[in-house]
């Protein structure tokens, strides 16, 4: 198997820190859906000390817009990642699967015990399959000069 090269230009750090976040909320969106944020009814004690300011506030409308772009934007990073994860290896989704997407936090060292790979074949299947991850999902960070 040849091994992955990733370019110079990449920042490795924070490109890995780019795919674990999606990879999370990936997760966190496959196991409670979307969280709808709820309108405030309650009224606050504070007295204001200066005048009318004539804007009006349009609590709900806001809280709806929400909403709804936000739960379009969360299912569709949710399918990206889903098909970018589908076009790995098997070795390589497997990997992400049982990491960053099952239901329940493992270790490193448990997915390799479970998938009986060497530390040093993990890691190398994990980093390829990140790099491809981020590729696919356009969330590579590019060191600057």
């Amino acid at each position: 198997m040849a091994r992955v090269k990733i370019p110079s230009a990449i920042d490795k750090k924070a490109t890995r820190a780019a795919i674990e976040q999606r990879l999370e909320s990936a997760r966190i969106y496959r196991q409670v859906g979307f969280l709808r944020r709820e309108m405030k009814t309650t009224a606050s004690a504070e007295p204001r000390y200066h005048g009318a300011t004539n804007a009006v506030g349009k609590p709900a409308e806001d809280v709806a817009v929400y909403n709804v772009d936000a739960e379009a934007r969360m299912q569709e990073q949710y399918e990206q990642v889903e098909r970018a994860v589908s076009r790995l290896g098997r070795m390589e989704r497997r990997i992400i699967e049982l990491r960053y997407l099952d239901d329940e936090d493992v270790f490193d060292y448990q997915v390799c015990a479970e998938l009986h790979l060497s530390e040093s074949k993990f890691y190398r299947l994990k980093v390829a399959a990140m790099y491809k991850l981020a590729l696919a999902l356009r969330l590579e960070v590019y060191l600057e000069d």
